[in-house]
């Protein structure tokens, strides 16, 4: 008989809140376990931009801290995958003490990611074969305009799998960062999958589920839950039992260090961030919309030069604070603008022009103060519509600067990508012509646009 003991993290989202609580309980549990193997994955988007520090040190940061658990593997999820340019990723895991696991992330050329390995075969103490793959979610509209070829899962699974069976692998693990409804798919489609550790979709197993004798774990978001996986073999290195748990961070008993270490973290990344000046202003940039001199104005001024284009629109809840009078630093646009969101340019008819402005009017009084999550917005409420080059009379005519609108003419309006994935906005999907820029966040167009508009003196 032999036992494995799997501990499982994923979607940290570089809530170092929860880290050093995480870090103790990795290290009872691999100093307490009784199994004869312990492994330690990690299953993507440990990183998350918003965290100063991560922003500060494009994640090396979060890596140093992974590389002190004594990680067996990871994978990425789409924070590491997309919240980087090419260049970034590429070089994110340069240091690191531990394998990437990954799939389906390859260079236009062909080559699998320099960074990643398509499978990891471990060998037990006891001579049991472990065969780990990783994926993570194919973004086909975003990898490629990083200079990345994302491939499906289900062009990309059947070859690893046939490999880590060609191998011999006594067991098989799936790290996915693909989400629960693909996950449960796989366990359909490929019950030789031994165990899915799942992530990306945030959803907690307290206790596991089995699929089709695919016994699929996750622990939830943000390092708030800590996953394990419990596995018995036979003499023949044949699974008899499995079964998974997992435990509230919140549970964990924390020491009085830990408060220091975690505000520690973020002063190293704002004081990073607070070296590199961008621009001196000579007012306040406020977030009230009706201020004379107004954040959300200036910024779409930035935002419609930057696409190009003849209007733009944005809204109000993406302008988290104030930019003070005087001297603008990283810091201060990553407290204002700490989203994972890129510029857009979205070219339509203007016949399409005028359907999207009447949703956005149509829809206008319910996201004032709707509570946005997800989708790269990291600030609380959707906000307020402001439009610039673009007006409506009392009968419902739109007009580009001035201008009515020309009905089979073609607009380019600067929006933002979330735009397109919300659900308020179907015309931007259904007929636009989008154009995601990247790699810059909005941050990172705003920083661009005021150094050159009030550089420093």
């Amino acid at each position: 008989m032999e036992t494995i003991k799997i501990v499982h993290t994923n979607d940290l989202h570089s809530h170092f809140e929860n880290f050093p609580k995480i870090a103790r309980f990795i290290k009872k549990s691999r100093k307490k376990s009784t199994a004869d193997q312990f492994y330690l994955f990690d299953i993507g988007d440990a990183m998350d931009r918003a965290h100063p520090l991560t922003e500060a040190t494009d994640g090396s940061a979060n890596i140093e801290w992974m590389n002190q658990q004594n990680y067996d593997a990871a994978t990425i999820g789409n924070n590491e995958g997309l919240g980087n340019s090419h260049e970034q990723l590429d070089h994110l895991y340069d240091h690191a003490n531990f394998p990437v696991i990954l799939g389906n992330l390859y260079e236009h050329g062909g080559q699998l990611a320099n960074f990643a390995k398509p499978y990891l075969i471990k060998t037990t103490d006891k001579g049991t074969k472990v065969g780990i793959i990783g994926f993570t979610a194919p973004y086909i509209l975003t990898y490629p305009l990083l200079d990345w070829d994302i491939r499906l899962i289900q062009n990309e699974m059947p070859p690893i799998i046939k490999q880590i069976e060609q191998e011999k692998c006594d067991v098989i693990i799936l790290m996915s960062h693909l989400g629960v409804s693909m996950d449960r798919l796989i366990a359909k489609q490929y019950p030789q999958i031994d165990v899915i550790l799942g992530s990306h979709t945030h959803h907690l197993f307290e206790k596991g589920e089995m699929d089709n004798g695919v016994l699929l774990a996750a622990a939830g978001k943000y390092g708030q839950n800590i996953g394990t996986v419990d596995l018995t073999l036979n003499d023949n290195h044949q699974i008899t039992e499995k079964s998974a748990y997992t435990t509230p961070t919140a549970d964990l008993k924390a020491k009085k260090k830990d408060a220091q270490w975690i505000s520690g973290q973020a002063e190293k990344g704002n004081e990073i961030l607070a070296s590199e000046k961008v621009a001196e202003i000579p007012y306040t940039l406020s977030t009230d919309i009706e201020a004379e001199h107004s954040f959300i104005n200036e910024a779409l001024v930035a935002t419609q030069q930057y696409a190009d284009a003849d209007a733009a629109v944005l809204s109000s809840g993406l302008f988290l604070t104030d930019l003070k009078k005087g001297v603008v630093t990283k810091k201060d646009l990553h407290e204002a603008l700490p989203h994972a969101i890129h510029v857009m340019q979205t070219t339509l008819t203007g016949d399409n022009v005028w359907r999207l402005v009447m949703e956005m009017e149509k829809n206008r009084a319910y996201l004032r103060r709707h509570l946005q999550k997800g989708m790269g917005f990291r600030g609380k409420i959707f906000g307020e519509l402001v439009y610039r080059g673009i007006t409506i009379d009392n009968k419902r005519n739109v007009y580009i600067n001035g201008q009515q609108l020309e009905m089979k003419k073609e607009y380019k309006i600067a929006l933002l990508d979330h735009y397109l994935f919300v659900p308020f906005f179907p015309t931007i999907e259904i007929v636009g012509d989008n154009k995601i820029m990247y790699p810059d966040f909005i941050r990172n167009v705003f920083a661009d646009y005021l150094q050159k508009k009030y550089p420093m003196r």
